[in-house]
């Protein structure tokens, strides 16, 4: 019995490292020819192991004399990139949470048809909506602002479906209970329902921080100015078109812009899990 269960737990531990290495070798080759110089890279000499100048080229990006692109550092691009991922994980939770609270909680006129307009935008794809949100961020002036590159993107009809399947698993008895002690929404909400959604809070936290980190088309759309620019759109950036392409900066900017959301899934894995899990109950 022993045996045919340690058995039947390698194939799928083999599949599982076959897997974890085709996902795996991009980002280590990435890596490799961010520790090499130039000469390497382009006379297809990198190898698979580290090189060395692993310190020279990185402590060359982090300098903040270094400028990525024209006038900005690295710092200035992550700081850019941190500040808008915040405020628009932030703000889609914030949204979405009041707004399935207000769906499940309160009777309103047209409450289903309400409902039914937030679920049919998860079918619009954003290449759709992007001229009009452009047209409309450009007739507000925030071009080449934080509230341009955030505001457009708060709206999130996945998270306000998520929240309001979550408010439905909550006993009514709660409520009633609430009720009969003299509470209203708003202490309703930030003594009960608020605690209880704490785990898919941190689940969706995550989600939306690798969603906003990762944006790319709607900010290389708002800004024009180097200064605003994000570290994904630094990137693209970066690659010069006469052949010129410091690949091994590259390659280094690539793997430090990783950092910040892997950072974010280790330190918060155990609420992401434990969200997910109470999320499909």
């Amino acid at each position: 019995m022993n045996e045919n269960l340690k058995t039947s737990n390698i194939i799928p531990h083999i599949i599982l490292i076959i897997g974890v290495i085709v996902v795996a070798f991009p980002i280590y080759f990435g890596f490799i020819a961010s520790t090499q110089n130039i000469e390497s890279i382009l006379h297809g000499k990198s190898g698979i192991i580290p090189g060395s100048d692993f310190v020279n080229n990185y402590l060359e990006i982090l300098s903040p004399d270094k400028k990525i692109l024209p006038g900005i550092s690295i710092w200035r691009l992550l700081l850019n990139s941190l500040i808008v991922t915040l405020l628009i994980t932030f703000g889609k939770t914030a949204i979405s949470i009041i707004s399935a609270y207000a769906i499940v909680y309160f009777k309103f006129p047209f409450q289903k048809f309400a409902f039914a307009v937030i679920f049919l935008t998860l079918m619009l794809p954003i290449e759709v909506r992007i001229v009009p949100t452009f047209q409309m961020a450009s007739n507000l002036n925030l071009l080449d602002s934080f509230q341009g590159l955030s505001v457009p993107l708060i709206a999130s009809a996945t998270a306000t479906f998520l929240f309001r399947q979550f408010f439905m698993s909550i006993p009514n008895e709660l409520c009633e209970a609430a009720r009969i002690d003299g509470a209203g929404p708003i202490r309703f909400f930030w003594d009960t329902v608020l605690p209880l959604s704490k785990t898919i809070i941190a689940a969706l936290f995550v989600i939306l921080f690798i969603y906003g980190w990762n944006q790319y088309l709607w900010p290389l759309l708002i800004t024009t100015k180097q200064s605003m620019n994000t570290i994904i759109i630094a990137l693209t950036q970066m690659i010069s078109h006469d052949g010129t392409t410091p690949w091994h900066l590259v390659m280094g900017v690539a793997i430090i812009a990783m950092i910040p959301p892997i950072c974010v899934v280790i330190l918060m894995q155990k609420w992401f899990v434990k969200g997910l899990i109470d999320s499909e109950k």
